[in-house]
């Protein structure tokens, strides 16, 4: 009988067009929540959070997603590390979890997917009912390996060199066109503009329809469910229809220029077309829409907001920024530091795949561990002052915000790419980028990103 389910679901999927399985998805889940009401929790509620040492050590929840807005995270984790650096929380809204907050701790679940598996979700809560999306990261080998294989190729050193120019000159494009010595905000018109086309380029997606890319990421990695963001989940499912429709119009029209004998491109999509474990994975729908997702997530969140981070943190320590105005040779070391103290994405889930033994504390087969990232990226016993911002730190491309093992980010070194161009051209034009108002934190326990920085900018006086 099961068998027989199954291929009836896989031949409706293969077959009706990806939007409108979402939208009979979008449209059951309604009814279903007007006849049964719904399980979803109300939303959270923003209250002040209260100093660390006013609350008992049981009831400290990292889950909270106003830790990062409200700018308490640091004590809250300095004391997890230094009184229980494998902590346990029962009661989250979440469901009950293990927080990891030391450096090695992070590392030893890290490096070991076979204990601590990567399935179903990376993320501490659950996507809203009917998008359970799959994508590779929340996959154990030999999936993860065949769906990454796939891509990978699109961020390989040779491809990143032939890359460098276009990055470089689409920053420029956008540097010089920024108001000077009027304030604006960083984060859209530099960060998120910038990451949007380095999105369309990689997906080869129409350039002029670039900002979908990062609305859709934005709604993706933004549910309450999720990562307690603010979300509508009638407009997510909104924008996860317009997505499918969007990336199987383009999936369909690179398949068929490929049918008519043009050369494949070399883009997140035509690799996909290209391989044989993801040639046809726009039949599988839950799989198409994850990874894609997975794509635009991990190329916007993580770049965009360390590329905003950097301009915070050369703000709250000027002594840096004189010494990188100073000598600008440092910017490679001062990328891999902006990307160690902003720690874009705060954190990755695992599940125990057996009872084991972390630092001390009995893990039980089935339980939630979620590596704080943002924590081990601040651990004194890794870096020294570790609260600092040092762009001439020795050991600062040791940081977490990539990941370990198996699962470490992909677009890793197109990032770093990004972050350096973008710090060059900058020194090149500006004498000064001034924070001139306090940033704007988004709402979420997963990403540690920014919606707003008001700067000023300085241009350099004719040489």
């Amino acid at each position: 009988m099961m068998d027989t389910l199954d291929r009836v679901v896989a031949t409706v999927q293969a077959n009706v067009p990806m939007e409108r399985q979402i939208q009979g998805l979008h449209l059951y889940q309604k009814a279903k929540a007007r006849l049964l009401g719904t399980s979803r929790p109300a939303p959270f509620a923003e209250e002040p959070i209260p100093p660390v040492d006013q609350v008992g050590l049981a009831d400290i929840d990292m889950s909270n997603p106003f830790m990062f807005r409200q700018g308490q995270w640091m004590p809250y984790f300095a004391r997890l590390r230094d009184e229980a650096p494998v902590h346990f929380q029962a009661n989250s809204r979440f469901g009950p979890y293990w927080s990891v907050t030391r450096y090695d701790d992070i590392l030893t679940v890290d490096k070991d997917h076979e204990t601590f598996s990567a399935e179903p979700f990376i993320v501490i809560g659950t996507p809203p009912p009917g998008l359970e999306v799959e994508m590779f990261i929340a996959m154990d080998p030999p999936r993860h390996d065949q769906q990454r294989q796939a891509v990978q190729g699109v961020v390989a050193p040779k491809n990143l060199k032939e890359m460098e120019g276009l990055i470089r000159e689409r920053v420029c494009d956008v540097l010089d066109n920024l108001p000077v010595d009027e304030p604006f905000n960083w984060v859209d018109r530099v960060s998120v503009e910038l990451t949007a086309r380095m999105l369309a380029t990689l997906l080869d997606f129409p350039y002029e329809e670039r900002r979908k890319l990062v609305y859709w990421s934005d709604l993706a990695a933004g549910s309450e469910e999720a990562t307690g963001g603010t979300s509508d989940t009638d407009e997510i499912f909104r924008g996860v229809r317009d997505m499918a429709r969007a990336f199987t119009d383009l999936w369909h029209a690179k398949a068929a220029r490929t049918a008519a004998g043009e050369a494949p491109g070399f883009d997140l999509i035509s690799m996909l077309q290209a391989n044989e474990s993801t040639k046809d994975l726009v039949k599988r729908p839950m799989e198409f829409l994850g990874n894609l997702t997975l794509l635009i997530v991990g190329g916007n969140d993580t770049t965009r907001n360390s590329m905003t981070g950097g301009v915070l943190a050369l703000n709250q320590f000027p002594d840096e920024f004189a010494k990188l105005k100073a000598n600008p040779s440092l910017i490679p070391g001062m990328v891999s530091e902006i990307i160690r103290w902003q720690t874009p994405l705060a954190y990755m889930r695992r599940v125990a795949t057996k009872d084991t033994v972390l630092n001390g504390q009995f893990i039980r087969k089935g339980d939630k561990l979620v590596m704080w990232y943002a924590s081990g990226n601040r651990d004194g016993r890794h870096f020294d002052r570790p609260d600092d911002f040092i762009i001439d730190r020795s050991n600062a491309r040791s940081h977490l915000s990539f990941g370990f093992g198996l699962h470490r980010c992909m677009g890793n070194r197109l990032a770093e790419l990004q972050l350096r161009i973008l710090w060059e051209e900058l020194l090149a034009r500006f004498d000064d980028i001034e924070v001139v108002g306090e940033p704007e934190h988004v709402q979420s326990n997963f990403v540690k990103g920014y919606s707003s920085l008001p700067v000023k900018l300085t241009r350099k006086a004719a040489s």
